[in-house]
């Protein structure tokens, strides 16, 4: 869910200045073809992934969720949740802000296990690029849930509003990636921006005019939501 539309435009703008969020035709792991790419990997220099660090502490901000830390999955939610602990510390959000992420595998010397950072406690804030399939936000909840911590929130970049190819026929699915997540578990899943706001913005910029009719069938054939 998008919290902020006009934030959420201010958004896709920013992740297409800085090459973060490009059109074409891209393949993505559900064997789709998609008019859009998102990568959040290309906000790669301190200024880019502060400025993103941002947005995420305005919707964390906003929602008024009440939290204890935050925890990023690995690969992508690390600099994601050191970056917007940062931020929210220095807004005095709380004295400190904790967070926690974790390997993709455990370590078997050391300190060991599979978690780096603060030990995870209390209500926990799951911060993370984008929801598709919902199964990295699945892996984050299980390991919450393991170290007897609560997550109450997940926040991601960009929610594609898909339907899960995880089923035969896409015309089956009654529900997105993150509204499955959130009826699941009962946690609100908020987003900067959505597929919606791109396709606003295609449809209302004359610089992206091109790219409009493709966005829109391609909401109109796996959207929901």
């Amino acid at each position: 869910m998008v919290i902020d539309e006009h934030q959420a435009l201010d958004f896709v703008k920013f992740a297409l200045d800085v090459g973060a969020l490009k059109f074409g035709d891209f393949k993505t792991k559900s064997d789709r073809i998609s008019p859009y790419f998102f990568n959040i990997g290309l906000f790669n220099n301190g200024k880019s992934i502060a400025k993103l660090a941002e947005f995420y502490a305005n919707i964390l901000q906003k929602s008024s969720i009440e939290f204890d830390m935050l925890f990023g999955p690995a690969y992508k939610g690390i600099p994601l949740v050191i970056s917007t602990s940062m931020i929210l510390s220095d807004r005095c959000i709380h004295e400190k802000v904790p967070f926690a992420f974790n390997r993709k595998e455990a370590k078997n010397h050391g300190e060991k296990g599979r978690l780096i950072g603060a030990s995870l406690h209390g209500k926990v804030v799951i911060i993370d690029d984008v929801i598709t399939s919902g199964i990295s936000v699945n892996e984050s909840i299980e390991i919450i849930h393991a170290e007897g911590a609560e997550p109450v929130a997940v926040i991601v970049a960009l929610d594609r509003m898909e339907k899960p190819n995880l089923i035969s026929s896409v015309s089956e699915a009654t529900t997105s990636a993150s509204n499955n997540i959130s009826s699941k578990y009962g946690l609100p899943v908020l987003s900067i921006a959505s597929l919606e706001n791109i396709l606003s913005l295609v449809q209302k910029h004359q610089d992206f005019a091109e790219h409009a009719e493709k966005v829109a069938k391609y909401r109109s054939l796996y959207g929901i939501g």
